[in-house]
């Protein structure tokens, strides 16, 4: 919190009450639940509102709606079952008993926090990235530090590559199919790779030898 002036929120109500009053047990008891409240809602919520709200890597559920508002990216991504006919089921409004598959008419994808943590700074890193691959590459390195690589490619063509070295979760893939939050450039296309299994070769990067098939490196 450097450059962030401290402020201390505490506020001691005890200091409303008059010496006539010293004694009044009722009243004593209702500023004390008062005082609670005061403490919980005003003091604690300010005094974390830093890590709690402000500070995505660290911002709790509420922090991340506020967010989710700000970067203009819903949190909770709707999904159908891509079908044109209705799902098998029973009832008024599941009448194709015999014609179709089970399915969820749609379903919502709703993030744990951490994957909101993480599709929130990348529609944060999308809006304030020059798009450069070197700076893109550096940013998902910090965002995706805790999961594993990912690196962008360009294509030289008005196409960039994103190569995940990983499986990321799938609701995250649900988001990043769903919304364009990834960093490119105006006008340039973005391909997706998966590939959590490193491919065969030598040296201390490749060292799936027994392991894999033959593939590019990058």
């Amino acid at each position: 919190m450097a450059g962030i002036q401290e402020f201390d929120y505490s506020v001691d109500l005890s200091q409303v009450l008059i010496w006539q009053r010293d004694n009044a047990v009722r009243l004593q008891s209702l500023l004390s639940s008062k005082q609670a409240w005061q403490d919980a809602n005003q003091r604690d919520f300010w005094s974390n509102w830093y890590d709690d709200v402000f500070n995505l890597q660290t911002a709790n559920d509420f922090g991340l709606s506020v967010w989710a508002i700000i970067l203009g990216l819903p949190l909770v991504v709707s999904t159908s079952s891509g079908s044109d006919r209705p799902v098998i089921g029973f009832g008024a409004h599941y009448l194709n008993f015999h014609e179709s598959n089970f399915a969820d008419d749609e379903t919502a994808l709703e993030l744990t926090t951490e994957e909101k943590r993480l599709v929130l700074r990348l529609r944060y890193l999308q809006l304030v990235s020059d798009c450069c691959p070197e700076s893109i590459n550096e940013a998902l390195n910090v965002v995706f530090s805790d999961m594993g690589r990912v690196y962008v490619l360009d294509g030289l063509d008005m196409t960039c590559e994103y190569v995940f070295l990983f499986l990321p979760p799938p609701r995250v893939l649900g988001v990043l199919a769903t919304f364009d939050i990834l960093p490119r450039p105006a006008g340039v296309k973005i391909r997706v790779q998966i590939n959590p299994q490193n491919v065969f070769g030598f040296g201390p990067f490749y060292l799936n030898f027994h392991n894999s098939n033959f593939g590019g490196g990058s």
